[in-house]
């Protein structure tokens, strides 16, 4: 009862150790029993019993395990087992979860979502990437992942993404946007989000300019095409003839380049009419109609037409035409110069027309010159119109003096336009880069958006460079690879504050201290964040803007 009860009292023990101390110890007692039984006379016994207890009573440390019937008792272990977060039923919106960052993973890995850090967060982002893959799957859509989502995304035969005709969604829309900008949809409003016979024809042609297999529809390779930097756009040239023309031909007339009626089309006519607009837009100017300028064409900020004092070419010749055939200008003025002559010539058809007289023919009056409600010049205009002519006696010379002026007007006109493109150059600095970019955070994310309020990864780096000077054309994060103008960062450890973090499928700007400020898909927003081992393992150059 005694041994029990002293045993009960025993603490926990965390070592083996101490039991091993334990046995030398009781072998070391019963050896000097022994001994003492040995030397010991009988009468001294049990002195010699009294003097062996005593003895292991108090060599024995207090912390010896004890030893029970059965043998050593061994020490308990107390451990805390961390309480495993239960997955939820269902993954949607809101929902935070350790499998969350799996699940988002596979998805972009399958093609259904933009590469970036995963997170444990469930949101709008992967809710649309959710979507998608049941779209793909005949799954219902609601973009929750409940256990059949789930396991069909993480099968191991789960399909690569592929939109076809008669699919419907965002990423459609987004399909169709850069079909447009590389000249494969003739119009904007082919861009519906609906994957239709214009849709279907676009990829068709894409495939085949491009050498991939035609079979109209978006996987793996051609979607990887669409973003890749060494995509061929369809651009349009002298003699070609489409669609696609003919909305450009309509757009170039609304804005006042084009003097003759839109047919589809691409004559000479054609690329006078988009050198004129790439002169004004600033865009190269070679008269094809190329993405570049397709994009500029349509865009509620192009600049309309503008012929002034000084210009020269053959939409000028067409102008003169013009006002030579309702009266305004002698014929032996048609020079394709716009010197005094000229210009004096259009105030008067603005005059008798109803517009502003400013001498400058802009949209309003080359739709009215090439419309059919002309009112030609009175009498006495054709007879100053002569004297105009004598005028053009002194055509030389007038075109001398006017030379000077035009020559004048030329340099005033090209400076304008090298201005607005001269301006754009490499300025503010680290500094300023970081600090558009800081003031976009929680900007939330949108695949193909290219700010101001939302972005994805390669537009907000388009966004904030061009904010702060620096003339850098959109390309996507494949595109970064191989920019080529800047400094190459081929070391994670080398990058430096202003430096644009290119990794795998995905892009960014280097904050300084180890930080970074990206449009993130997971996080479905722009925010500031440490350059993790995520960004080392995936890092495949950066580059240096600045210095």
């Amino acid at each position: 009862m005694k041994l029990d009860k002293n045993y009960r009292r025993l603490t926990t023990y965390t070592s083996l150790a101490a039991a091993l101390t334990l046995c030398g110890l009781l072998a070391a007692g019963c050896q000097t029993q022994n001994t003492l039984s040995a030397s010991a006379s009988p009468s001294d016994a049990s002195a010699a019993e009294e003097t062996t207890a005593e003895i292991i009573v108090t060599t024995a440390p207090e912390t010896i395990p004890p030893l029970s019937p059965r043998g050593q008792i061994l020490p308990e272990i107390q451990v805390t087992v961390p309480e495993a977060v239960p997955m939820p039923e269902y993954l949607r919106v809101g929902e935070e979860h350790p499998v969350v960052a799996q699940l988002q993973q596979r998805l972009m890995d399958l093609g259904f979502m933009d590469h970036d850090e995963p997170t444990q967060y469930f949101g709008t982002q992967t809710e649309r990437a959710v979507k998608i893959f049941q779209r793909q799957n005949d799954l219902t859509q609601d973009g929750i992942v409940g256990g059949s989502t789930y396991e069909a995304i993480m099968a191991q035969d789960a399909k690569h993404y592929a939109a076809q005709k008669g699919d419907e969604g965002d990423d459609i829309l987004q399909i169709q946007s850069r079909l447009y900008d590389l000249g494969y949809l003739a119009s904007e409003n082919l861009l519906t989000g609906n994957f239709g016979d214009s849709t279907e024809a676009a990829v068709l042609k894409l495939q085949e300019v491009n050498g991939l297999s035609q079979d109209g529809k978006v996987g793996q390779q051609t979607m990887n095409l669409l973003y890749s930097d060494e995509v061929r756009a369809n651009f349009l040239a002298l003699g070609e003839k489409s669609d696609v023309v003919l909305a450009c031909q309509q757009r170039l007339k609304t804005l006042g380049y084009l003097v003759s009626e839109p047919d589809g089309t691409y004559g000479q006519d054609t690329v006078e009419a988009v050198k004129q607009f790439q002169a004004r837009n600033d865009q190269i100017v070679d008269g094809y109609l190329g993405p570049g300028t397709r994009m500029a064409l349509n865009s509620s900020d192009a600049k309309p037409m503008g012929l002034r004092l000084g210009d020269e070419g053959t939409t000028v010749s067409k102008i003169q035409n013009l006002l030579s055939k309702y009266g305004y200008l002698n014929s032996g003025n048609v020079t394709g110069y716009y010197g005094e002559i000229t210009e004096k010539a259009v105030k008067s058809f603005q005059t008798q027309n109803g517009l502003a007289s400013d001498g400058t023919v802009g949209a309003m009056t080359m739709a009215k010159l090439t419309g059919s409600d002309v009112k030609k010049a009175p009498k006495q205009s054709t007879s100053s119109g002569s004297s105009g002519s004598s005028g053009s006696s002194n055509s030389s010379g007038s075109s001398g003096s006017s030379n000077s002026g035009s020559s004048s007007g030329k340099t005033n006109n090209s400076s304008s336009g090298g201005s607005s493109s001269g301006t754009v150059k490499m300025s503010g600095g680290v500094s300023a880069l970081i600090a558009k970019a800081q003031s976009k955070l929680g900007s939330p994310y949108v695949w193909g958006a290219k700010g101001p309020n939302s972005f994805d990864c390669s537009g907000f780096v388009y966004w904030c460079l061009n904010q702060v000077g620096v003339n850098q054309s959109y390309i996507t994060s494949s595109g970064w690879r191989n920019v080529g103008r800047y400094t190459r960062i081929n070391n994670f450890s080398d990058i430096q504050a202003g430096d644009i973090v290119v990794v795998n499928g995905h892009v960014g700007i280097a904050a300084g201290g180890g930080t970074v400020i990206d449009a993130s898909s997971s996080n479905g927003r722009v925010i500031h964040h440490a350059l993790s081992s995520w960004w080392a393992n995936n890092f495949i150059c950066a580059w240096r803007i600045f210095g």
